[in-house]
């Protein structure tokens, strides 16, 4: 399990570790959906679509590594070396969102507080620069969706 925790207030950067060790580390853009991931010494690029509904983790030569879409439904994916990975919001109630391998969880991505802004990742056999994008995702999604609540957007 990987644990990201909050470094900045005022913007979304997390350092990832896994097992006390930082593995990656993620910097949410401040303008746009999106930000940049460093995960072993490489550097991604995550950029999303103006309504946030779609995102694209690129390496160094602009080549598409991870692919996400219908991101802020209740059910979405993550495509990546082949393999599509469903999401899903854990109830109407959390943010929570769990990995399922057909109908069964078998991860999930979810705060490790009610109050804090630490991140628990939890998703066995998905590689690590992968899972770390699934981490950008959901926390520009959560940013996303907390700005039209706090606007009246929201519903």
């Amino acid at each position: 399990m990987l644990l990201a925790k909050r470094t900045s207030i005022w913007r979304a950067r997390y350092e990832v570790s896994q097992d006390g060790h930082r593995v990656a580390h993620w910097d949410g853009s401040l303008w746009r959906s999106g930000g940049d991931v460093e995960v072993a010494g490489q550097t991604f690029h995550v950029r999303g679509n103006a309504w946030g509904s779609r995102f694209s983790m690129l390496d160094k030569a602009g080549g598409v590594v991870a692919a996400a879409d219908r991101v802020g439904r209740k059910r979405w994916t993550v495509t990546a070396g082949g393999t599509t990975y469903q999401f899903q919001r854990a109830s109407v109630w959390s943010q929570a969102q769990d990995l399922y391998a057909g109908d069964r969880q078998v991860g999930s991505v979810r705060k490790v507080s009610f109050w804090g802004s630490d991140v628990a990742v939890d998703l066995p056999g998905v590689p690590l620069p992968v899972q770390i994008f699934v981490l950008g995702v959901v926390v520009t999604m959560w940013q996303a969706q907390a700005a039209a609540a706090g606007s009246g957007g929201g519903g």
